[in-house]
């Protein structure tokens, strides 16, 4: 192992998975969003995920995909070592699959830690981040399961929030978790955000790989023991990944560990986007003239009293007269014209694709 990192024990775990249905047809489930470039760095979510992990973690990354995107991920994480990269069988949703890194960790170092960050966010300061990560894996070597909570860019109804407790003496930032809150109403995400007590849910968590594992063991035994007999043996993986509990990792450790007082909260304040739809999209990005965001080639979008987002990556001209909160995307093969306040309604579009007997352009 490389160790360029004072963290010596810490792994970075990193689930790719799911198609990013809200951002069709860009992303689709053989090309999900985690392999696109939507930011216009130059770095698809993935590399940008590892471009941010690596100082801290050397080569103690391992990445969870679907067999299906093994290649890919590879193909983009070329100083990855291959078997660092784990392919699930199949979908059996977060804990799973972040629960599999966890084992193969265990087995590795018993003592280590292990730090979860999904594939597909966008963070503008990576120092802070990595602040926060930092503080993170020093507060689960007490043998708590630590999350990150986002600082509120505003009232939103998309996430779920953290509540916070009490200040954890000994740490600078750390407190105690109240309680996981799920996706609230307009109004009392309002209410949260006004309080300063709460912290968007990001899905991130730190905690050592055992500890983790053995909260798992308290509300889903079966699980926590199929994935350690995975790990102990890899060639068991397509008999016994088929039987495992599919759930996300929130429900099945981090809500009843919360209750039971055994979580930590280390708050973010580094700039954290979830490209959920394309309205977040079009928050990210740059405007490209004429009250037009453009992911893609600006040079062929002409707009003329209009707003919105073009996302094209084909090398025909989009134009657009006189209309507003647009959004048009261009792959060739399907176009989808709507607005930014029907982002979210995007996945039922897939879902009717599906259903028209094209499962090509999903």
């Amino acid at each position: 192992m490389t160790e360029t990192s004072s963290l010596g024990n810490l792994w970075a775990v990193v689930p790719a998975g799911g198609a990013g249905t809200r951002l069709w047809p860009l992303s689709r489930a053989r090309s999900p969003k985690f392999l696109h470039d939507l930011s216009g760095s130059g770095r698809t979510l993935l590399q940008a995920t590892g471009d941010r992990l690596t100082p801290l973690v050397g080569d103690r990354l391992l990445v969870v995909t679907g067999a299906a995107h093994q290649d890919a991920v590879r193909g983009q994480l070329e100083d990855l070592p291959d078997d660092h990269v784990v392919a699930e069988p199949s979908p059996r949703d977060s804990m799973a699959a972040i629960g599999l890194a966890a084992a193969m960790i265990e087995r590795e170092d018993p003592e280590a830690v292990l730090g979860s960050f999904a594939a597909d966010h966008v963070i503008a300061d990576a120092e802070a981040f990595r602040e926060c990560v930092r503080e993170a894996a020093d507060v689960a070597r007490t043998g708590l399961l630590v999350t990150i909570g986002i600082e509120p860019a505003r009232p939103s109804t998309a996430f779920g929030y953290i509540h916070l407790g009490d200040r954890l003496p000994g740490f600078p930032t750390a407190h105690a978790v109240a309680e996981f809150v799920e996706k609230p109403d307009a109004e009392r995400a309002r209410q949260y955000v006004a309080s300063g007590e709460y912290r968007w849910n990001a899905g991130m968590f730190v905690a050592r790989a055992s500890v983790l594992l053995d909260l798992l063991a308290v509300e889903h035994p079966d699980l926590a023991a199929g994935l350690r007999e995975i790990a102990a043996e890899p060639d068991r993986l397509e008999e016994i990944w088929p039987g495992l509990t599919k759930i996300a990792i929130d429900h099945a450790v981090a809500e009843p560990a919360a209750a039971a007082g055994k979580v930590a909260v280390v708050p973010g304040g580094f700039g954290w986007e979830d490209i959920g739809d394309f309205a977040a999209l079009a928050d990210l990005l740059p405007d490209a003239g004429a009250g037009v965001k453009v992911l893609g080639d600006a040079g062929r979008v002409l707009s003329r009293d209009s707003s919105g987002l073009v996302v094209t990556d084909t090398g025909r001209t989009v134009a657009l007269l006189g209309v507003e909160d647009v959004v048009v995307v261009d792959t060739g093969d399907a176009l989808l014209v709507t607005t930014t306040a029907h982002a979210q309604d995007v996945k039922a579009v897939v879902e009717a694709v599906k259903s028209s007997g094209r499962p090509d352009l999903t």
